[in-house]
């Protein structure tokens, strides 16, 4: 054992599972003879089993369509060390966003819990709420240290905002030691510069990007290296922080905003695709660029002996922007919509997983998984449980019982929903067995109904077919939204 872990932990000795890894710090009731007898233990290895949870890493793009990876067959963009991840782990071929909208999925990797649960339901409409249990929280309390670093999008994160919707509610209300993050979107290249030729909100050209410091560090606005490409300011902050907590457990979660708009890329990721037009080469050449941090943060892993262990989780936030979609440049590959559509395009999303030496590499299931999986299975992984009074529903499931093919079919349903009730936009769907039902996210929105085994591509609408199982799965929808509507209103939260 190294010798910071013999510094940091008291190991099951003479006092059994009762005093397990106590910190040093905390020994003193036990005795200087018990720690000295323990520490000649650990010294000697006498058959003492460390009791080791992984390092956590939390990686989402966002608004990556399914089809905008190698690895999910796009032989276009360039993702090599993605596509090296998802080799050396496990894909996820049926990958669900919890919402086909960023900020409601944000929160259903904290939580996993459903976004009607904890009442963001679309973007710009609220924070995170205090009441809810993060996993950073959660893992807080298992002595990990904390990092965030991105895209926040469920809160402000200057105290001094001023805006419409939403509150200061940032990442260090929520369990993160660190942070370094932004409210909302930036440019993917000088993300405090509104790009040439943007003409859409937040900035016209020529000016700041939202004053031009977006990005806030531990409660302070940052001025310093915040140019070039925005993933590697992000990955900038992210390798000190697992530098500094590498002697023990950390969880990093990495939001990075590529390829949301607006969508630059540096002149020598654009001249890797210079066979294709301006749009494209932007598109394709931030997620390279992204692509390029995720294979630096990998290799310091590797260099720091951390790979194995250390588990990191990729996705992304939600199916691809129709700006992009309807450019033929974002893919949702086969399947059909793209964001802010409840069709499989809108939530379907890339995923992989890797873990060297216990996720056999190669792996792949088509078990439906989602977002609202991560939470209940980093908690597990490390050791965390709920106190037996506090009854929150959690929604998602276990995903290394999944992985390691010991699961062939969900068991829970899965629940996606998209609210602007302003707009008269109240998407929502539910998927049980390989059912879905779905109403569209517009207003006066069509119920559709389909067999997602055999149309996995959503081309057949049984809705006026099958009516009783129109009657049945919309029952069971009914029932969700009201447990929802239950926690929404307070029935999880102490007062």
């Amino acid at each position: 054992m190294a010798k910071s872990m013999r510094e940091k932990f008291v190991l099951r000795c003479l006092w059994g599972s009762k005093h397990a890894c106590r910190p040093v710090k905390q020994v003193g009731a036990l005795g200087a003879k018990t720690l000295l007898v323990c520490t000649a233990l650990i010294t000697f290895g006498a058959g003492i089993t460390e009791a080791k949870t992984p390092n956590v890493i939390m990686i989402m793009s966002d608004d990556q369509g399914w089809g905008d990876v190698g690895f999910n067959g796009n032989k276009d963009v360039k993702t090599p060390n993605l596509d090296d991840m998802a080799a050396s782990g496990a894909k996820f071929d049926r990958f669900y966003a919890a919402s086909p909208l960023c900020s409601p999925t944000r929160g259903s990797c904290l939580t996993g819990r459903y976004p009607f649960r904890f009442g963001i339901l679309a973007a710009h409409t609220g924070g995170m709420r205090v009441g809810e249990v993060t996993i950073a929280e959660a893992l807080k309390k298992k002595g990990y240290a904390t990092g965030f670093f991105g895209k926040w999008h469920i809160g402000w994160v200057k105290p001094e905002e001023v805006s419409s919707r939403g509150y200061y509610s940032p990442p260090s209300h929520h369990g993160y030691d660190e942070y370094f993050a932004t409210t909302s979107a930036v440019p993917t290249w000088d993300p405090g510069v509104t790009p040439e030729g943007w003409t859409k909100w937040g900035a016209t050209e020529g000016e700041a990007w939202k004053g031009g410091f977006p990005y806030v560090q531990n409660g302070k606005e940052v001025k310093e290296n915040i140019s070039g490409d925005d993933s590697r300011v992000i990955m900038d902050r992210v390798i000190p922080f697992i530098e500094a907590n590498q002697d023990e457990a950390f969880f990093a979660t990495i939001w990075f905003h590529t390829p949301h708009e607006p969508v630059v890329a540096g002149v020598a990721y654009k001249k890797m695709y210079s066979q294709h037009g301006k749009t494209k080469q932007n598109y394709y050449g931030c997620i390279t660029a992204m692509d390029d941090q995720i294979g630096r943060l990998r290799k310091r892993l590797r260099e720091l002996g951390l790979e194995k262990d250390t588990i990191i989780f990729f996705c992304s936030d939600n199916g691809p922007a129709d700006t992009m979609t309807k450019k033929g440049v974002a893919s949702a590959g086969p399947f059909k919509g793209h964001k802010h559509q409840m069709y499989e395009g809108g939530v379907l999303v890339p995923a992989c997983v890797e873990w060297p030496g216990k996720i056999r590499p190669n792996s792949q299931t088509s078990v439906r998984c989602a977002t609202i999986d991560f939470f209940p299975t980093i908690a597990e992984l490390a050791g965390f449980s709920f106190p037996s009074k506090d009854k929150r529903p959690i929604d998602g499931i276990d995903l290394m019982p999944v992985i390691e093919g010991k699961v062939k079919q969900r068991e829970k349903d899965l629940f996606f929903g998209y609210r602007r009730l302003v707009k008269g936009i109240d998407g929502k769907s539910i998927i049980h067995g390989d059912f879905k039902l779905m109403k569209e996210a517009k207003a006066n929105g069509r119920v559709r109904l389909y067999d997602l085994s055999k149309d996995p591509y959503e081309k057949n609408d049984l809705a006026k077919k099958m009516p009783e199982k129109v009657k049945e799965l919309g029952k069971r929808l009914i029932e969700i939204e009201k447990s929802c509507q239950l926690s929404r209103d307070g029935a999880d939260y102490k007062y």
